[in-house]
């Protein structure tokens, strides 16, 4: 378990957020992904891999109808938007923009230190490493919630300069031409890479 035996990384602040999700997407790589487990140790890893979604286009949630699933959604940004997939798979998601507007930016990939490039490469891998479900939906994303969102270092900071890829979205069937999905171009974690590949 990659843990962190010292102060815990300070989350990001609420105004973060309160962006559209196409801008604050790209600035969550690089970012580290944070929860506190049961017995009080911090499970991390680095943000690889983002998507953007918003309600003016129809790969969003939101797009068409607003409804219990998807209420969380139109919330105040700076929320947990957890929903499940296919009936199987959770994906985790941040809601960002404005209140009354589905904005939010799914967490595709992330690379934990010290263990295997491929364990949270992707949305459903993420949400099972972390132990993030449904029950997460709505909290905020905050330390006093246990799990939150911290800023990245100064070092991948400067890395994003040249490292971050910007492309189409994947794993949909509507939308796709939007340019809403950005990575770091250099982490085996990617759950695909622009061309099809996955490492």
């Amino acid at each position: 378990m990659a843990t962190i035996p010292f102060q815990p990384p300070t989350a990001l602040p609420p105004e973060f957020f309160c962006r559209p999700a196409e801008e604050v997407a790209p600035e969550l790589i690089g970012c580290l992904l944070v929860k506190r487990q049961a017995d009080g140790e911090l499970l991390w890893g680095v943000i690889v891999e983002t998507e953007a979604y918003c309600q003016s286009e129809p790969a969003c949630h939101g797009h068409r109808r607003r409804s219990p699933s998807n209420e969380t959604l139109f919330g105040e940004p700076g929320h947990w938007y957890v929903y499940l997939t296919y009936g199987i798979h959770h994906c985790v998601n941040v809601v960002t923009d404005r209140h009354n507007w589905a904005n939010g930016v799914l967490l595709r990939a992330v690379a934990l230190p010290d263990e295997p490039a491929r364990v949270a490469a992707g949305p459903g891998l993420l949400a099972r490493r972390f132990g993030i479900d449904r029950s997460h939906n709505g909290l905020p994303v905050a330390e006093a919630s246990g799990l939150w969102l911290a800023p990245r270092s100064p070092e991948l900071g400067a890395l994003m300069l040249t490292d971050l890829v910007q492309t189409t979205r994947i794993g949909i069937s509507q939308g796709q031409e939007l340019p809403w999905r950005w990575y770091l171009r250099s982490s085996g974690s990617v759950s695909r890479r622009a061309g099809g590949s996955s490492v």
